[in-house]
């Protein structure tokens, strides 16, 4: 993969939201590690963590009839978010960037020494050690037929 665009409620690079795991791996071959997160026993849905280190991302496949892309992860420096690099952003920057590209349900919260901003409109959110972003988390939600809600 040599696209790095952040595309909030839409995917990342040539990987959209809903893509089944099989597509995906077409696309970024196998994982260098995966694990099914979920207990069936205990949830209605199924969650398949794949961690991609050479592209510094996960992503999490949703849904029990298909499971389908529903959730990126990246600490990828060249990821892009609205034609900017989004880890060269401080915090006060990516509020003005959701903002200008029309999200405005902001919520910030410290946890465990991290700072994370997310807005709640675009399923987003940006965690920071101090001023420096150190990873980006969005998605859609999923029913359990793989259908995006």
């Amino acid at each position: 993969m040599e696209n790095f665009v952040i595309e909030p409620l839409k995917g990342y690079g040539e990987i959209p939201f809903g893509m089944p795991l099989d597509d995906a791996v077409k696309v970024l071959g196998m994982p260098d590690f995966y694990e099914e997160l979920n207990d069936m026993e205990e949830t209605e849905n199924r969650s398949i963590y794949y961690e991609y280190d050479a592209l510094e991302t996960n992503i999490y496949f949703e849904g029990i009839t298909k499971s389908v892309a529903a959730c990126f992860e990246t600490e990828n420096p060249k990821s892009v978010l609205y034609g900017t690099k989004v880890f060269d952003l401080n915090r006060k920057q990516v509020i003005e960037l959701m903002r200008e590209n029309g999200f405005s349900e902001l919520e910030e919260e410290d946890e465990d020494g991290e700072h994370r901003i997310s807005f709640e409109d675009a399923l987003i959110d940006f965690f920071f050690d101090g001023e420096t972003m150190t990873a980006v988390s969005w998605g859609v939600l999923v029913d359990d037929q793989g259908n995006i809600i």
